[in-house]
């Protein structure tokens, strides 16, 4: 097979590997932009690997940096562009499941993709779009499979991380593991608990972000590795209940843990330990905070101004998505126009601050000042005070009178 219209990202790079070819070298186009350019999908990452070895791709370019230099990864500069040149090599030892302790340099493209782990991304691709298939990738593809190079128990044991990456490329691109692998990864499921969370919580997010998530939670379930992540243990007929929903339409991380925070019924304090134990970052724990509550509301009938306001719009739209996918019933288009309505969307809108009220003699600084802010806030959202300086001033005396 050929391809004949390349990517502007291969295109621009054929220098570099002609250069590598006209060393005495090969050089191929590997991994995920292979197969995704053969399906008609976005590539992003475009990786070469070579029969040259660092020492040798760093005398045929003059501009090159080590960013991988033990793994044999050297990146070339051209004309702006960076360009990681990894050469062929084995790996052994995978005493921890994850990383080898062992990589040798080979002179053999064979030797090298077959340490990768699934057939389709085990596929290499000349300068000119011809493409290598040394272990029927192009069959799986077609047959819409994921399926392991080799043998799956020993792939999995190298690296436990592959059974999540499995899943994930089921959910990504609604494939289908096949037999002997998914029942590999039923069989060491439990090796996922010896991964670090941060590269299980990246695959479980692209996992939740694919064509189908719903495939991608089924196989989960059906091999166990639920059962190894991190807090899901006590949430399993919870988990498994997302399977009762048509469709799980995704757009965010933000979306994705709001959807399981709010189907484990999670508290303020429970959803914060809980992404504290996935190493979130602490903006995302404030949004999916913020989206929980929101959704809450939304299911209860509960929505007032005051929730949109602290929701605000870009929150508020993805709340909006996650109660479509849920099935709760909303009216999508009177919640935004209600949003649209509101005299203020953020604090800084009101007309008068703190340091204001306070230059005014209204109010001296101290606890009483949030608490005067806090109720003028709360009037003007809801429409019950103007938002102009006299009103808000005659407010404050008069509040402050009571």
């Amino acid at each position: 097979m050929q391809i004949k219209n390349l990517p502007q990202e291969f295109e621009i790079a054929r220098p570099i590997m002609q250069n590598i070819e006209n060393a005495g070298f090969e050089a191929y186009f590997v991994g995920g932009s292979v197969r995704d350019t053969i399906l008609g999908d976005e590539i992003h990452d475009v990786d070469i690997a070579s029969s040259a070895y660092p020492a040798e791709i760093k005398r045929i370019f003059k501009h090159t940096v080590d960013t991988g230099i033990e793994h044999g990864t050297v990146m070339v500069l051209d004309h702006g562009n960076g360009y990681e040149i990894t050469t062929f090599r084995t790996e052994s030892g995978y005493q921890d499941y994850r990383r080898p302790d062992k990589v040798t340099f080979v002179r053999s493209l064979s030797e090298d993709l077959k340490r990768r782990d699934f057939t389709i991304n085990a596929l290499a691709m000349k300068e000119n779009g011809q493409i290598i298939d040394l272990f029927n990738g192009l069959s799986d593809l077609n047959s819409k499979l994921i399926k392991a190079v080799g043998n799956p128990e020993e792939r999995f044991n190298e690296d436990a991380l592959r059974m999540m990456r499995a899943v994930r490329f089921a959910s990504k691109l609604d494939f289908s593991i096949e037999a002997h692998t998914l029942e590999a990864i039923s069989n060491h499921s439990e090796l996922l608990s010896k991964i670090a969370v941060e590269r299980i919580n990246t695959e479980f997010v692209k996992m939740m972000l694919g064509q189908n998530p719903l495939k991608g939670i089924s196989d989960m379930l059906k091999t166990h590795l639920v059962e190894y992540i991190p807090g899901f243990h006590d949430y399993l007929d919870s988990f498994a209940n997302l399977l009762n929903f048509k469709y799980l339409n995704l757009q965010s991380e933000e979306q994705v843990w709001t959807l399981i925070c709010f189907q484990f019924n999670l508290g303020e304090q429970q959803i914060k330990s809980f992404l504290k134990a996935w190493k979130t970052s602490n903006k995302l724990i404030s949004n999916v905070l913020t989206m929980v509550k929101a959704l809450k509301a939304i299911e209860s009938q509960s929505l007032n101004n005051m929730i949109m306001y602290h929701t605000g719009e870009d929150l508020l739209i993805q709340t909006l998505k996650i109660a479509k996918c849920l099935s709760i019933d909303i009216n999508e288009i009177k919640v935004m126009q209600n949003y649209a309505k509101l005299t203020v969307k953020h604090k800084k809108e009101i007309e008068i601050d703190g340091s204001q009220l306070m230059k005014l003699s209204l109010v001296k600084p101290g606890p009483m000042i949030g608490k005067v802010l806090s109720e003028i806030e709360l009037n003007i959202v809801n429409g019950k005070l103007p938002n102009n300086k006299n009103s808000i001033i005659e407010y404050t005396k008069k509040l402050l009178k009571e």
